[in-house]
């Protein structure tokens, strides 16, 4: 038998979402192995507040430089692969990859390779405001050949601020349930053959019940592209 390999994620992006990717992690290991078998897992968990404010005053060199070193602790310490645990956050993930001697698992090319292998050619992409408006995003999944449908600008805020408001501090609610389905038949109707679930919080929102194409869950995908 191999050696075990270990898990590194870079978290806090928010908490919320960071102990999803842990549940998922040590599920699927251990659906996979059975018995007492569950993941070997760093988590690094960082103050969002800290992370967010780079981002919000696009110092892309501050936050290369600050999540490269987090990725770095992680190695260190023992990680064979790492995740960065939020969608926006991918803006600087080619720093990242390139400050780190272990692989760093890329959640955009995992939703698209999803999206591809279930023969999608127009994929919807919701998330952060900034994920969905910002080309870093978009592009990798369009360099996988995909279409990409966003909500109209009138939805923008509204999703934007149901995920920081409500589901990075735990609040999921009915009334954002119903919003996010009409937000998501907009986008079929526009030509959407699947949803991209582009905000790693959105899974404690959204299920595959409520959208009648098939959604790809950016958190549950990373961890088993990692795990694999």
């Amino acid at each position: 038998m191999s050696d075990p390999k270990t898990l590194g994620l870079i978290g806090g992006l928010s908490w919320e979402s960071t102990a999803e990717y842990y549940r998922l992690a040590n599920e699927t290991v251990h659906s996979r192995l059975g018995g007492l078998h569950s993941a070997r897992v760093l988590v690094n968990s960082l103050d969002f507040a800290e992370i967010q404010a780079l981002q919000d005053s696009r110092d892309w060199d501050a936050l290369g430089a600050r999540l490269a070193d987090e990725a770095d602790r992680l190695a260190k310490a023992g990680a064979d692969v790492v995740l960065l645990c939020s969608n926006p956050l991918h803006v600087v993930a080619d720093r990242i990859a390139e400050a780190i001697e272990v692989p760093l698992v890329h959640i955009a090319d995992t939703a698209a390779g999803a999206a591809q292998d279930s023969g999608m050619k127009q994929i919807g992409l919701l998330g952060t405001a900034f994920t969905m408006n910002e080309d870093f995003y978009r592009a990798r999944l369009e360099g996988h050949g995909l279409t990409v449908h966003t909500p109209a600008k009138s939805a923008v805020g509204e999703v934007n601020r149901i995920i920081y408001d409500e589901l990075c501090v735990g609040i999921v609610t009915e009334k954002s349930r119903r919003y996010f389905r009409s937000v998501m038949q907009d986008l079929v109707d526009a030509g959407a053959e699947g949803i991209i679930l582009g905000s790693t919080e959105l899974e404690l929102l959204i299920t595959k019940d409520d959208a009648d194409v098939p959604l790809f869950p950016t958190t549950r995908l990373h961890v088993e592209a990692a795990l694999n």
